[in-house]
Parts: C-alpha cells; sequence; structure tokens
C-alpha cells in the first residue's frame, strides 16, 4: 500500500510550503483627519467635510466626533477605514448616540449610519502635512 504513504507525503510537503504561501497583510498607515460626504434627505443637499482627530463637526442636527483613521498601503487595493461616534442632538431631546463603530470608504452600506434624515460616508483618510514640510517663505 504505497498510495496513502505518498499521499501523506505530498500533504507534509504542503502544510510546510503553506507558510510560504500565505504572505502577511502589511501594516496599514495611520491618518489624522477624515474627509466624509454627508446627504440631508430632506432638501437632497451632499455636504463634504473634513473631521481632525478628536474633533467633532457638526451635520445638521448630528455631531460626529472621529476616533481613529486608517489607510490600507500603496501595494494593496486602496481602503479607508474611520472609527466615528455619531450623536443625534436634538433641540428638545436628550441626545442619542447613533452610530459608534468602524465606517469602511469602499463599502459604505455594511457599517452605515442608520438615520431618518441624514446619511454620512467616509471617502478617505489622510494625514496631515507636517508643520516641517511646508516651504519656507525667502527672506525679504
Amino acid at each position: 500500500m504505497r498510495g496513502p504513504t505518498v499521499f501523506f507525503g505530498i500533504f507534509l510537503v504542503l502544510i510546510g510550503a503553506l507558510p510560504l504561501l500565505v504572505s502577511s497583510p502589511a501594516a496599514s498607515f495611520p491618518g489624522d483627519k477624515v474627509l466624509m460626504q454627508g446627504l440631508d434627505k430632506v432638501t437632497a443637499r451632499i455636504s463634504s467635510f473634513e473631521i481632525s482627530l478628536e474633533e467633532e463637526v457638526s451635520f445638521g442636527t448630528l455631531r460626529i466626533r472621529l476616533r481613529a483613521c486608517d489607510r490600507s498601503p500603496p501595494e494593496e487595493p486602496p481602503e479607508s477605514k474611520a472609527f466615528l461616534e455619531i450623536v443625534d442632538v436634538r433641540p428638545d431631546d436628550t441626545p442619542v448616540t447613533a452610530f459608534s463603530g468602524w465606517m469602511f470608504a469602499s463599502s459604505p452600506a455594511l457599517s452605515a449610519l442608520e438615520h431618518p434624515v441624514y446619511d454620512v460616508w467616509i471617502k478617505e483618510c489622510i494625514e496631515s502635512e507636517p508643520l516641517d514640510a511646508v516651504p519656507a517663505q525667502p527672506a525679504e
């Protein structure tokens, strides 16, 4: 019965080569700003806005705070994701958390805000240019 031994040998070779076949994913790049868009379903107006880390931005009755932002490395398919906390603050009511979690630019419906009046989604996670990257003005 040589057959089972040969198959077992092939199985061991494949298991040994598995780490070589499976590459580890590249690390993501953190960003410090996210570009977003929001839709007011009543007026059908789309607004674009930018949020920095730990900054809170208002869109209608929503207060949106960016907690984290990541983007994929250049060698992988483009993907941006952001961890957002969205609170609905109505004038005569207590604030209600409408969303808290990760939103993905490539799949906005995967993790979406469910609100009767507003839709928001991320477009891209970006990194601000460092201050030393700004060209100096010539002295006069």
